[in-house]
């Protein structure tokens, strides 16, 4: 969306996934890829001459990628970051946008989790995502750079790197291939996000007045479901009334719920997918051959791919 909107963008990654994941846009002529480790922070400000905007999305995603390799996690997720923030700084970026997580929160009571909620993260993930948030907020001098923070909910639907390890995605894809989901409690509560809706929020971030989201947080979801309502969604999604819902009782209690009000009423903006949406394009992505070999081929699952990478 940005390239075919005139934008520059320069993608820092280690291209773990492959580069087929930007498809056509690989060899568009805005489209800059740099191969590289964000924690070689010297090679990677020689980068940032001349950009306008980071958008640091990079790090070891969701608790149990992280909790494989503790070290691993922290060296990515939250050492970097003083070197690449003071980088960023020096260099005369004009706005910073930090991907967090709603996860920050923790298991709250209130129904409508809002971004001045006290923050109680429950792991290390969580906690270094609120870590880094703190030092960008706090940071002394920054030049006039403006600082904006995303929480997103757990991402759902179809992308070219696609992620079958989030409760959504999970839930479709033993729909369409075992013809049954199996859900662990039911009870707890899950907000997500339609990819497509997640990459509109950030261009929004991207695009609205500093005056708006300067040193602002935002949370970014669509409505709030048990994980039972999301599995009748998804039958529903996926279309076949075969499929069986089995649920099995689990010690895993964790709630979340998050309100994203304030990203609506600031600054306009309003998801148009909903995750019967995501269902549905999983389904017929699944259905067209574009999700090959899904429960064993380990480019799906952030875990395997790290494991078989030994990184």
């Amino acid at each position: 969306a940005l390239l075919e909107q005139g934008y520059e963008v320069t993608v820092v990654d280690l291209f773990w996934y492959g580069e087929s994941v930007f498809g056509e846009y690989c060899s568009h002529p805005r489209m800059n890829m740099v191969k590289l480790d964000i924690r070689e922070t010297d090679a990677l400000l020689e980068h940032m001459a001349g950009v306008d905007v980071v958008m640091h999305l990079a790090c070891i995603s969701n608790d149990p990628s992280f909790e494989m390799d503790p070290t691993l996690g922290k060296s990515i997720n939250y050492d970097c970051f003083a070197g690449l923030l003071q980088g960023a700084i020096d260099r005369g970026v004009k706005r910073f946008l930090y991907a967090s997580s709603s996860s920050i929160y923790g298991v709250k009571e209130e129904p409508d989790v809002r971004e001045n909620a006290p923050p109680d993260p429950l792991t290390d993930y969580s906690k270094y995502k609120l870590m880094c948030e703190q030092d960008l907020l706090a940071h002394q001098d920054t030049k006039g750079m403006e600082r904006v923070i995303i929480r997103p909910a757990t991402v759902c639907g179809y992308a070219p790197r696609l992620r079958l390890d989030l409760v959504v995605n999970i839930l479709a894809i033993h729909a369409l291939v075992n013809k049954k989901i199996k859900v662990f409690g039911g009870d707890q509560l899950r907000p997500n996000i339609h990819i497509k809706d997640m990459v509109r929020a950030y261009q929004c971030l991207l695009e609205s007045p500093g005056e708006k989201v300067d040193c602002e947080a935002f949370n970014a979801g669509y409505d709030n479901y048990t994980v039972a309502e999301l599995a009748e969604i998804v039958k529903r999604g996926v279309g076949d009334s075969a499929i069986e819902i089995e649920r099995v009782p689990s010690d895993d209690n964790r709630s979340y719920h998050v309100n994203s009000d304030k990203i609506r009423e600031v600054l306009g903006f309003s998801t148009q997918f909903s995750v019967e949406d995501a269902v549905r394009d999983l389904a017929e992505a699944y259905r067209t051959g574009k999700i090959p070999d899904p429960m064993e081929d380990k480019r799906y699952r952030n875990i395997a791919m790290m494991k078989s990478l030994k990184v």
